[in-house]
Order: C-alpha cells, then structure tokens, then sequence
C-alpha cells in the first residue's frame, strides 16, 4: 500500500446514516405535558401556568422570576451528550435501540435535574406575606416552589417525533 491509500475493510455508512436519522427523528421534552397539568387543590390555574409564572415571574403580580426549569436541564448538560453519545456509537455499531434508550435515560436525567433544582436551587426566597399565608394553612415550608408538592410531582418528560 502506498503512503496516503486508504483501504476500506468495512463499509459502515449506511448504517451511521440510519443511526443519525434514528437519533434525529425524535427529542426529549422536559416540563409539564398536558395530562399533568390539572391540579386538585382547587387552584384556579394548572401547573404548566404555576411553572411558566415561575420560571419567567409576573411583575403584575409581584412575582419575581425563580428560574428552575432551563437550569436544571443545562445542569445535566455534560451528561446528556455523554448518553447521547454513547448511543450514536452503539448505533453506528447496529444497536439502534440504543438510541430509544438514551432518550428515556436523558428524558429521567433531565426531570430529576430539574426537581433537584426546586429543592436545591438558589431561588428567590418567599416573602414574609407568602410565608404568613402559608402558616395560616398549616404549612411550614418556606421553600418557594413546593408548597402541596404537586407542581413538582408534575415535571416529567416525553419522547416525541419532531416536526
């Protein structure tokens, strides 16, 4: 063989292309979908508002923004590429179920990271005013994204095609 040939011993295109049409043909969503939206508390609005209302805040109502949502997932940002990753060598390898999975393991990585950020986070502390309201309940916590525990229940993720 001459310097600079190059000879092919195993064709593998064909199936990095079906790998990466695979890995492309669906995404990982991370927040409340619309079968967890609904609350039974009897709070007037559903828990996709309460989570935009929180991550965005509401100057009207004197709500300030308590980012949560965005930070977590980019919290797991290393770890989601790394999966990802993995599972295009997998694929590349023939093992297209690979890529199913790591939208699941990424979808749980990516909601955990995000209710790890509601417990953990440095968020904007309640107001005295909040915090009274919440004792006349009979509530204790002062933690200013879980009061009944519902909104955080709700976070989840869902594996869906694009387009």
């Amino acid at each position: 063989m001459r310097p600079g040939q190059v000879t092919v011993t195993k064709d593998n295109t064909k199936t990095l292309a079906a790998a990466l049409r695979t890995l492309a043909q669906k995404q990982v969503l991370v927040g409340i979908p619309a079968k967890t939206t609904d609350r039974n508390d009897g709070e007037p609005i559903n828990n996709a508002t309460i989570g935009y209302i929180m991550e965005n805040g509401s100057p009207a109502a004197n709500i300030p923004a308590r980012p949560h949502l965005k930070p977590g997932v980019r919290s797991v940002s290393a770890q989601v590429s790394a999966r990802y990753g993995a599972a295009a060598k997998a694929a590349m390898n023939g093992d297209l179920s690979k890529i199913d999975q790591a939208h699941d393991v990424v979808g749980l990585m990516a909601s955990s990271a995000v209710k790890r950020q509601i417990l953990d986070g440095d968020l904007q502390p309640l107001s005295e005013a909040t915090l009274a309201r919440r004792r006349a309940r009979g509530r204790t916590g002062a933690n200013p994204l879980i009061d009944t525990g519902q909104y955080r229940n709700s976070i989840t993720y869902v594996v869906r095609a694009k387009g």
